[in-house]
């Protein structure tokens, strides 16, 4: 018996081995053949092959009525990886009219393994059909049978659909607009930097995001276009929005015009979907920021001309706030020499205070364009502002004639001895000080300033852009010059007149001193720092004593007012009575996803962020002379206003520099409805009232 059943399971064995091979021996039509007999659908057959779709979404059909020629469109749009075969095409007519002759696209040839050699269509068909005898038809009744395959993997069996077309209703679904009246594109050369593309996008029509191709026909590089989020219809990302806007970078710098190719493709939501577009439109750089232009200069122009170009608006710049506190430690520098200082030696002094902050300027605004690193910003720490505003402190002492600030005996031998003369030790501290008014004092972002940044970051040339920098500098360091040369020549002979100049540059420097530290410390206790100096000086100036002569009396009413309004800031210091700030109905941001956050909620109005920090002087100045205006306010309530406080320069807060290429503040950025930015109307530095009035009136205009 146990040799019986071995031999009956040897022969089960032997059976399910041929049933088994026969099965993979099947070839795949035959496969098909069985499928179709069976009456298996292909979701059934899906039990074979799950990445098969279903037909009706290999497929995608839909038709539409031509009204002006009276020809009916048949439409597919077939999936990757799947065909329809021409020769199986059906098609039919009921409840009246007449079909005419079918006219077919060229299609494309392969070997099948059904029907052999054969012509078929992939990715988009469409079919054109003329109608007759339809005068009195209000309704026609298409019938289509066609067939496709699974290129390599199944067949499916002859697929019927009836459309129903209502001519009567003009508002039927399957009347379709015309694909430049579904999508109406335009394009604008809004930078040097990148192109900006709008669409359209009629009611109920759609653009697929993976169908988008940019490609320039002139010569010149794109970058890769920043696509928005979309969202997903059918396993493919779509944009049915009003408007689509995409920002397209350009990689080539100095382009002025070019020819753009675009593609893309959609579809309406009632079925029909478009072929492929193409447009090439010719495209001319049109209005750009002033930093923009400064980049686009130092690309495009002579050497020698950008240079002097930029030397210019370094003298523009001496005129600013950025430039105004070093005034008062260039001359505090050289009235602090006293007796020894002479026209030539203050000259020699304000040109090494000058070179040594034009040179920093120039390295810093390199690793700045280099690396979009601010290392200016770095300097803006509370441990450093107060560090400095203490050196403001020790050289005012001096200047009261509290100490000589000069080195112990033993050291000066020694610097004597190793630099020849007195003066290379004061030109090392002099250049010391230049070096750190540039980091410290003057941290202010403005056009000249980011337009040279900008052209580093695109080209990486950094020798021309940092000897742009450079130029700038002494543009700006040229009044400080002329002011230290008029200090040295001025100055009064060794006496009593000498010691009240440097007793008056003592108070200077303590103003500078609060100055500093207002960036970092509470209104109030700002506010009695000023207080006290006022009154100290005050008193010094006799405002409390019996006055005799003419100068004195003078001094003494000078000093009753400086008194006065000491004791007025004390009260309002103790009363917590702090200037409220413009600003406060400002919306506060931090970082890209807080921005985010703020354009989505602000959907369909017009958006203004401002790039603010409490250690950024032309900040504040716009603080308090541009949006305190009352023009101005009225202007801006058009927008929804957003500030970035970047005061504290983390991570974040240079995060959205870099999403913007910004490199510091102040910067003012404009958003249109759909939260894109409006590049070309940006504002870097320090504006007036009137002129940021003008400027808002153009953002504002349609």
């Amino acid at each position: 018996m146990g040799v019986y059943m071995i031999k009956i399971r040897l022969f089960l064995i032997l059976i399910s081995w041929f049933v088994i091979s026969s099965c993979y021996a099947i070839k795949h039509e035959d496969r098909l053949l069985l499928d179709n007999s069976l009456n298996i659908s292909p979701l059934q057959s899906n039990i074979f092959n799950s990445q098969i779709l279903p037909p009706d979404q290999a497929f995608v059909f839909s038709t539409y009525m031509d009204d002006d020629s009276n020809v009916l469109v048949a439409h597919w749009e077939i999936a990757d990886g799947y065909y329809l075969y021409r020769d199986q095409f059906k098609f039919a007519l009921q409840n009246g009219g007449v079909l005419g002759e079918a006219q077919f696209p060229a299609g494309k040839f392969k070997d099948d393994a059904k029907y052999g050699r054969v012509e078929v269509y992939e990715n988009l068909l469409e079919i054109k059909l003329a109608v007759n005898g339809i005068k009195n038809v209000n309704k026609l009744e298409f019938i289509v049978s066609y067939q496709g395959c699974a290129d390599g993997r199944l067949c499916y069996p002859p697929i019927e659909k009836v459309s129903i077309l209502n001519l009567a209703n003009e508002t039927n679904i399957n009347h379709f607009i015309k694909a430049d009246e579904a999508f109406i594109f335009s394009a604008q050369f809004a930078s040097p930097s990148y192109l900006v593309l709008k669409w359209q996008i009629a009611d109920g029509y759609y653009l697929y995001k993976n169908k988008f191709n940019f490609t320039l026909e002139s010569d010149g590089q794109l970058g890769v276009a920043e696509l928005p989020t979309g969202f997903v219809k059918s396993d493919k990302e779509i944009y049915q929005q009003p408007e689509l806007e995409i920002i397209v970078p350009i990689k080539t710098p100095g382009l002025e015009q070019l020819d753009l190719k675009v593609e893309y493709q959609g579809c309406a939501v009632a079925g029909y979907c478009y072929p492929p577009m193409t447009k090439v439109v010719h495209l001319s750089l049109g209005e750009i920021s002033e930093q923009d232009r400064l980049a686009k200069l130092l690309t495009n122009s002579n050497i020698w001309y950008a240079l002097l170009v930029f030397f210019g608006l370094g003298l523009l710049l001496s005129l600013t706030p950025c430039v105004f506190p070093m005034i008062p430690i260039l001359s505090s520098i050289i009235v602090g020499q006293g007796k020894d200082v002479t026209t030539y030696k203050a000259f020699v002094m304000s040109l090494v205070y000058v070179l040594a902050m034009a040179v920093t300027y120039a390295v810093l605004g390199v690793v700045t364009g280099l690396l979009g690193e601010n290392l200016q910003a770095a300097f803006q720490d509370p441990l450093v502002l107060v560090s400095f505003a203490l050196v403001f402190v020790i050289l005012s002492l001096s200047m009261f004639g509290f100490y000589q600030l000069q080195l112990p005996q033993s050291l000066q031998s020694k610097v004597t001895s190793w630099s020849n003369s007195q003066q290379g030790g004061t030109l090392i501290g002099v250049a010391i000080m230049g070096v750190l008014s540039a980091v410290i004092v003057g941290p202010c972002i403005a056009p000249p300033l980011a337009g040279a940044l900008l052209y580093i970051s695109q080209t990486n040339d950094a020798l021309f852009g940092g000897l742009a920098l450079f130029v700038m500098s002494l543009g700006m360091g040229i009044p400080l010059i002329i002011i230290g040369i008029s200090a040295g020549h001025w100055l009064p002979k060794v006496g009593a007149w000498m010691d009240s100049v440097k007793a008056i540059f003592g108070v200077i420097l303590l103003a500078m001193a609060i100055w500093m530290l207002d960036r970092v410390l509470p209104g109030q206790v700002t506010m009695l720092l000023w207080a006290s100096l006022l009154i100290v000086s005050a008193v010094y100036m006799g405002a409390l004593d019996a006055a005799s002569s003419g100068w004195r009396k003078l001094w003494k009413g000078f000093g009753i007012i400086f008194l006065v309004y000491g004791v007025l800031l004390i009260i309002g210091a103790t009363s917590n009575n702090v200037q409220i700030k413009k600003s406060d109905n400002f919306i506060p941001i931090k970082g890209v996803s807080g921005l985010e956050a703020e354009l989505a909620a602000a959907r369909n109005k017009l958006v203004m962020l401002d790039f603010s920090a409490d250690w950024c002087v032309s900040c504040q100045e716009m603080e308090h002379f541009t949006f305190s205006d009352s023009g101005v306010q009225k202007l801006l309530a058009n927008f929804v206003l957003l500030k970035a406080d970047v005061t504290a320069n983390d991570i974040k807060d240079k995060a959205l520099y870099n999403k913007f290429g910004i490199f510091g503040p102040p910067a003012i950025l404009f958003f249109d409805k759909n939260g894109q930015e409006q590049a070309a109307f940006r504002v870097i530095g320090f504006v007036s009232a009137e002129k940021f009035r003008q400027h808002l009136k153009k953002v504002i205009q349609p």
